[in-house]
């Protein structure tokens, strides 16, 4: 609604027509009394905001229906009075302003940006508006009809008048200017529309026209043959001067050639070719097949004019290597021709329409094929003469020598004559290392030497990629052959070191073989072996062995840790192999000495120097390899140190036994029961191969002097359990039982002084049997064969009835009980237990007679 309700901010008066604002002395008929906030506040006073006094409604005379003259109103209410109000909210505003523009604009760089907060500040201003106008347009409409029902009453046309009058103009003139534009619009349209209907009129008309001249453009085809026919011949009388002269052109370009002008002849060339292709083109489109013939024909000069011209750049690709040295300039131009080919080769192929004949010529990758044979040309044949030992050295040191060099001259000079494409450099390297793969392949298939193969290893792996070689001081950085892999393959290296393995294990199985033989014969010798400081036997075989496996080793670290680990354990398996051999020729010694025991003199102390070459041997082997890894001696060669041990061990103890044999003999019989004394002997034969043994070291010299107590108690066992003497009554029994004791510890005291303690001897065996025998109770001895057997687990039944027989006086029923007892209480032998009862083997009882004396007996 336009005017306000009573009681809602506006003062009315009441009159005869109704409610009205009030006029002077409450609020004056220019200004509405409206609240100036929320709550009970006094009324503030808004002016109206009419601007425009022409749109009031005026009198036919122009005076308003109120009686006022336009100028009366004019008087009446001037348009200069101040609003404290307006005021008020102007200060406030440019205060805000003012507050803000010192808040951004309190740095100096800040001023630069003064023209872009303008522009923004303006397009907002701008938005307002609008925003604004649109809002006031529906409003203003609503207005409007009400402001016509509200003239006929003076009070509040008055109202509306004041009040709203810049407001309703500023709507007038947004839908003024609204009204204009769609007008104007109107306009444009329908003339567009007038114009589009002359135009199809047009194109009508023009269509009815080309219709009716159909039939005149069918007489213009004749024409336009003719003109093709006419621009043909056109073109061929052009190019007849150029055709003309192919021959003498030609001819001048084979001169050139043999000038070595390249440049010049290759474009004279180029200009022919170019004629030629351009006029073989045309048939082409035209299919003219037949007529190519006779243009290849009249161009058959030029086949051979190219023929030549490659021939002589190959020729120059083929030099090139000295050509940068002495002359750049003509290998360069070879450069520069190939670079155009290839560029015309580029062309026809992008446009792959015809392609001349002799297209694409591919001339860089020719150049790249003729460089690559050029550089491995000779380089990489060897005659099979050289590839044995220092032939071969000499064929890889010029390998070597001759790539640097090629190399070299390719970084500095070559590269500076081809394009960065061409990357020349990387070029030759990688040939380089492709033919020397090759090179190196061929030469293994040849059966070498190991000295071969270790030169072929060492330049391969350590030498191509040394400072010496490919990582020489002139060719870093540019230079870097580790991007093309390795100059032979893991599979090769791998197969190679297994050829120079066998090589190398062929070599050692020579050498020694040869030392063995030469250990041989010293056995025979009429002197006795060399020793050390300390006395203790040896021979040279020790060190020589050692000392050829040790090199092998050495030398093969200098290669690969695989190769080093292939021949360390070649090493191994050669030196197991060597012991087995050498146990064979200690028996081969032992059979002839056999057959003459003066041959060899000194058999005995070469035993004992091989005892102890046999540990210096096993002593040396962690030494082999300074690998901590591979110090553990395998078990199998341990196990053949122990054999070759035992070996030399047991023919020691067989030469003792020859000389204890014969007194052994005397033993146990009715000679010694009575007073002889072949044990006193027996020391005396001890004591003398007890001061030989004293000749090996301390480990070997204790176990000859156990295996020689062991070998004594047995024969002793062995001579008691013959039943020499059987006693017949208790004073044998007697007598038997002391000789024992004499006996046993007369050799217990004799092994204790050469420094085997008494707890190691297998003599306590005697002292128990003696025990046994001289048991005075019978009864008893079941439980005194308990006990034996329990002390020797390996006796037999056969060993306590032999024992039973030389007591003379065991019943039946007691030797019955006995080997019932045995039978109930086997006996299982302890692992660390020496077997003594087990060497020891019992005569068969002799079988009773059956038949009667008699003479046929």
């Amino acid at each position: 609604m336009l005017c306000p309700a009573p009681g809602e901010g506006c003062v009315w008066q009441k009159d005869a027509g109704g409610f009205i604002p009030a006029r002077e002395g409450s609020v004056s008929s220019r200004e509405w009394a409206v609240p100036s906030g929320n709550g009970p506040s006094p009324v503030r006073k808004v002016r109206p905001q009419w601007e425009s006094p022409a749109l009031a409604p005026l009198a036919p005379h122009g005076r308003d229906t109120m009686g006022l003259s336009a100028e009366d109103e004019r008087a009446t209410s001037p348009r200069d009075e101040e609003w404290p109000e307006a005021e008020k909210a102007e200060k406030l505003a440019r205060g805000a302003a003012l507050k803000w523009a010192s808040g951004v604009f309190y740095r100096p760089e800040k001023l630069e940006e003064l023209g872009q907060y303008h522009s923004r500040e303006t397009q907002r201003n701008s938005s307002i508006q609008s925003r604004l106008k649109l809002t006031l347009l529906p409003w203003s409409l609503k207005v409007m009809p009400i402001s016509h029902l509200c003239m006929s009453h003076s009070s509040c046309w008055s109202w509306m008048r004041w009040g709203h009058r810049r407001r309703v103009w500023d709507v007038m003139s947004t839908v003024q200017s609204y009204l204009e534009g769609v007008s104007a619009g109107l306009e444009q349209l329908r003339s567009a529309a007038q114009e589009v209907q002359s135009l199809c009129q047009d194109l009508g008309a023009a269509r009815w026209a080309l219709l009716n001249t159909a039939d005149c453009f069918q007489g213009l085809q004749q024409m336009r043959a003719l003109m093709t026919e006419h621009m043909q011949l056109a073109s061929v009388v052009q190019v007849l001067p150029q055709l003309f002269s192919v021959q003498e052109v030609l001819s001048h370009t084979l001169q050139l050639l043999h000038g070595q002008q390249l440049l010049e002849a290759h474009a004279e060339l180029m200009m022919v070719e170019y004629l030629r292709d351009d006029i073989l083109s045309q048939l082409h489109l035209r299919g003219f097949s037949s007529g190519q013939a006779t243009v290849l024909s009249y161009f058959s000069g030029l086949q051979e004019l190219n023929e030549t011209l490659a021939k002589q750049l190959w020729d120059i690709v083929g030099s090139s290597l000295h050509l940068v040295h002495e002359d750049p300039v003509l290998f360069v131009s070879a450069i520069r021709i190939i670079e155009r080919e290839e560029k015309i080769d580029d062309t026809l192929l992008l446009e792959a329409t015809f392609l001349p004949p002799g297209r694409p010529k591919g001339w860089r990758q020719k150049f790249y094929h003729v460089f690559q044979e050029t550089i491995t040309g000779s380089r990489f044949q060897a005659p099979r003469m050289d590839m044995e030992g220092s032939g071969l050295a000499r064929h890889l040191a010029a390998l070597q020598k001759g790539i640097v060099s090629e190399l070299r001259v390719v970084k500095d000079l070559m590269v500076q004559c081809v394009p960065a494409h061409y990357k020349i450099l990387s070029v030759c390297t990688a040939t380089f290392h492709q033919a020397l793969s090759s090179h190196l392949q061929d030469i293994l298939r040849e059966d070498l030497d190991k000295q071969a193969l270790f030169l072929l290893l060492e330049w391969a792996l350590r030498v191509y990629h040394s400072p010496e070689m490919m990582g020489h001081p002139d060719l870093l950085p540019e230079v870097d052959v580790s991007a093309l892999g390795p100059l032979m393959s893991p599979e090769l290296v791998d197969q190679t070191e297994r050829k120079y393995v066998m090589k190398v294990k062929a070599s050692v199985l020579e050498w020694m073989q040869r030392t063995l033989e030469v250990e041989f014969k010293e056995w025979f010798r009429e002197e006795e072996p060399e020793t050390d400081h300390q006395g203790f036997f040896q021979s040279a075989l020790p060190i020589i062995v050692m000392q050829m496996l040790k090199e092998n080793i050495q030398v093969a670290s200098l290669i690969t840790e695989s190769l080093r680990q292939k021949v360390y354990n070649m090493a191994l398996e050669e030196l197991e192999a060597f012991l087995g051999r050498l146990r064979e020729a200690m028996v081969q010694c032992g059979k002839e000495h056999q057959k003459d025991r003066s041959i060899p003199k000194y058999y005995v102390s070469y035993l004992l120097a091989t005892l102890n070459n046999n540990l210096a041997l096993s002593s040396s082997v962690s030494s082999l390899d300074t690998d901590t890894a591979c110090r553990e001696v395998p078990l199998s060669l341990r196990a053949a140190f122990d054999r070759t041990q035992k070996k030399a061990c047991q023919l020691l103890l067989e030469e003792l036994l020859l000389d204890l044999q014969p007194l052994c003999l005397q033993l146990h019989s009715r000679k010694w029961l009575l007073g002889s004394q072949p044990v006193s002997s027996m020391c005396e034969v001890i004591d003398k191969y007890a001061k030989d043994f004293s000749r090996v070291r301390r480990p070997v010299f204790m176990l000859l002097l156990m295996e020689t107590e062991l070998l004594v108690a047995s024969q002793y066992l062995r001579a008691l359990m013959q039943k020499k003497v059987v006693c017949k009554n208790e004073e044998e029994r007697g007598q038997l039982c002391a000789r024992l004791l004499v006996d046993a510890t007369q050799l217990r005291e004799l092994f204790c002084g050469l420094g085997l303690d008494q707890s190691q001897q297998s003599l306590e065996a005697v002292f128990a049997l003696q025990e046994l025998i001289c048991l005075k109770d019978p009864a008893l001895l079941s439980l005194e064969v308990l006990g034996f057997i329990t002390k020797y687990p390996d006796v037999s039944d056969e060993h306590i009835s032999t024992l039973l027989d030389i007591r003379g006086d065991v019943s039946k029923e007691v030797r019955h009980m006995v080997l019932d007892m045995m039978a109930q209480h086997p006996q299982v032998v302890p692992e660390s237990y020496r077997p003594i009862f087990s060497t020891i083997l019992v005569p068969m009882p002799e079988l009773p007679f059956c038949l009667r004396k008699g003479k046929c007996a």
